[in-house]
């Protein structure tokens, strides 16, 4: 295995945009583009929730709807949450999404437009990096999850940013380097914020590009051996 060296640009020549404003012009290619580190989260997020059919699940922050639209075909009632028009436009458009209910909402002014303790699985994928105050955040997660019901969780690794990487693109209209604003989260304040909103840990796991997905995706290769991707579930126990 070579040592990553270079894996991106230099963060001070991108185009950092607003999160909600860099996603809206995200949403356009989203779906089509080489992304390593979905490729890597989905089958965790799947290990993490477990069955879903007959399930209510929110999902927060849910984009182009990668999650949701998978969930509800495999019998499980979904509502689903983003700030990103433009993220729920592409979603909205894909067969079967009339099986999910899509909410437009500001993730980061609660309360999230979702009733008390009225799911089984409350999943959160890829946002927390977004997010800068992450305890009222995970006290939202928390309130939407029934006792005894679980929180999963993906973020961006915190190590990418000391690589200067993070949620980032190509504009196709620019052509530039284009980068949702993301907050520089360590996995302490992740797990303190969870903690603080009284749930507890039951799964965390760090993974990094192989070899066998650097040879599928040439995006990845950059990035091989190092960590991508923070998994994290949570219980909300009962009574609590």
């Amino acid at each position: 295995m070579e040592p990553l060296i270079k894996p991106g640009a230099n963060p001070a020549e991108a185009d950092v945009l607003p999160t909600r404003d860099g996603y809206d012009r995200w949403a356009e290619i989203y779906d089509v583009e080489d992304n390593p580190l979905i490729a890597l989260e989905q089958p965790r997020v799947d290990e993490q929730l477990g069955g879903v059919a007959g399930r209510a699940i929110a999902d927060i922050g849910c984009g182009t709807g990668r999650h949701a639209l998978r969930l509800a075909a495999a019998g499980a009632q979904v509502m689903a949450v983003d700030f990103s028009e433009g993220m729920l436009s592409k979603a909205k458009a894909k067969p079967g999404s009339e099986k999910v209910r899509w909410l437009a909402h500001d993730l980061t002014a609660p309360p999230l437009p979702l009733p008390d303790a009225g799911f089984d699985r409350v999943i959160c994928c890829l946002v927390l990096e977004h997010i800068a105050s992450l305890d009222p955040f995970m006290a939202e997660l928390r309130r939407l999850c029934r006792p005894d019901g679980r929180v999963v969780v993906s973020a961006m690794h915190p190590a990418m940013m000391l690589l200067g990487i993070s949620a980032r693109f190509t504009d196709p209209a620019t052509g530039r380097d284009t980068r949702p604003r993301s907050h520089p989260n360590q996995i302490s304040d992740y797990l303190m914020s969870a903690h603080h909103a009284g749930l507890r840990l039951l799964h965390i796991s760090e993974h990094a590009v192989d070899e066998a997905q650097a040879a599928r995706s040439p995006r990845a290769a950059k990035y091989l051996g190092w960590p991508m991707l923070l998994m994290m579930s949570f219980l909300r126990p009962a009574g609590a």
